[in-house]
């Protein structure tokens, strides 16, 4: 294999020549790949002949996968010879590829920016106070008492703190609205969450009976479809259930395990409060270390890696708003933005985690910060104990990059933990 690398500002260029024989086995298993899924006649799946795939696939898609199966396959080796630091997606051309030729590709990566570290040692941060009042101590002991509610059904008028099921459509001018309909649905009267004024229509209402109403929507209300409009409700009530939540006593601790008394829990409780108000202030003064740090270096970060992040956070967003059960599109039109509007408002702070990123890297880089294979191997086989089948996972995930992904956490955490330690935290 004949490489030719040349480094030009922040970037490298890397030109690869393949030889046929090589080219001949990633043809192979490009062709094993697309046949997986195929049924070809006379061969099982993913045994077929190169040229019986490309028939039934198409040349331009056998030659596609070979071509990325070459880079897969030899890239990695490359940047790892040659000890290139590199960053971010690279831009790739194919410039030759055919069966009993060498194979040609280019590829240009941004290479890691320089980072010209400020003062990292003895960075001066003041800790917060941590304590906690009775009042989260109640929340949370109401929280248990909630947990442990009964639930019992009952033939009487529905009251604030029952428990109800119903079915409900919701119209707007005559014409139901989208996903303006549920059936089953739970409330608890009393808690407000829905549409101010609804649960109140609810009360009084047995199960079986039925009612029409109308509600005036406020004018801030998130579904702007809807927000300051007059909306008819036509509702059901399915089932009410009164809530019998036990009473705050030694029983009751008792009743949640190893507790001797109420206080004993309360003690459990607050201490689990005070630990979990611990670890926040912990990530908190970290984040004020590596700003500070941060703020005191220098570092020309390229706009490629700057995407890069922005479509990082793009897919964050992405998952927490699927997490709390929105459509992503919807969500978009609620907050009145499109994704490309997102990511120029978020383009300083990608900048900024990019910053700190490359200042961690750094650091531990400038401390020798290292982290062994044992530690990796036995970071991964503690977070896979929370399944069923620690080893089946293993075979179904790409073992290679939980190992890469679980070094970088390991590292940073050791990273964090020196600068922890040479803080002046107050």
């Amino acid at each position: 294999m004949k490489t030719d690398i040349k480094k030009i500002d922040n970037k490298v260029k890397i030109n690869v020549e393949i030889p046929p024989l090589l080219v001949e086995s990633y043809f192979k298993t490009a062709a094993e790949e697309l046949s997986r899924n195929l049924e070809i006649k006379g061969f099982r799946p993913g045994k077929a002949p190169v040229n019986t795939v490309e028939e039934k696939v198409g040349s331009e898609k056998l030659y596609n996968q070979a071509a990325n199966v070459a880079v897969q396959k030899s890239l990695p080796g490359i940047i790892s010879k040659n000890d290139l630091d590199v960053v971010g997606q690279p831009q790739i051309s194919i410039k030759k590829i055919a069966k009993g030729e060498p194979l040609v590709y280019e590829v240009i990566f941004d290479l890691v920016p320089e980072v010209e570290l400020g003062k990292y040692k003895g960075v001066k941060v003041k800790k917060k106070k941590i304590d906690v009042d009775d009042e989260e101590l109640d929340r949370s002991l109401e929280y248990l008492q909630n947990s442990r509610t009964q639930l019992i059904t009952v033939e009487r008028e529905a009251k604030k703190g029952d428990r109800v099921e119903l079915d409900f459509e919701i119209k707007q001018g005559g014409v139901q609205i989208e996903d303006g309909e549920s059936k089953n649905h739970p409330f608890v009267l009393g808690e407000s969450r829905f549409v101010p004024g609804f649960e109140e229509k609810i009360e009084g209402m047995k199960a079986g009976e039925e009612k029409e109403f109308s509600l005036k929507i406020p004018d801030d209300w998130p579904d702007k479809r809807i927000a300051g409009k007059n909306v008819d409700f036509k509702v059901k009530v399915n089932l009410v259930q009164e809530r019998k939540k036990p009473a705050l006593n030694d029983d009751f601790a008792k009743s949640l395990g190893a507790f001797s008394s109420l206080d004993a829990l309360k003690k459990n409780v607050k201490e689990g409060l005070l630990q979990e108000k611990e670890n926040k202030e912990k990530e908190r003064l970290r984040v004020a270390i590596i700003e500070k740090i941060a703020d005191d270096s220098k570092v020309e970060i390229p706009d490629s890696l700057v995407e890069q992040e922005k479509e990082k956070m793009l897919n964050e967003l992405k998952s927490n708003v699927a997490n709390m059960g929105l459509d992503f599109g919807k969500y978009l039109e609620q907050i009145k933005k499109t994704e490309e509007e997102l990511r120029k408002e978020w383009d300083d702070q990608a900048r900024k985690r990019i910053k700190i990123g490359l200042c961690l890297r750094e650091i531990a880089k400038k401390e020798n910060v290292d982290v062994s294979d044992s530690e990796v191997e036995e970071k991964i086989n503690e977070d896979l104990k929370q399944y069923p089948n620690p080893e089946e996972v293993k075979k179904k995930i790409d073992l290679e990059a939980l190992k890469g992904y679980t070094r970088n956490i390991l590292k940073n955490e050791k990273t964090f933990e020196l600068l922890e330690k040479e803080a002046k935290i107050n």
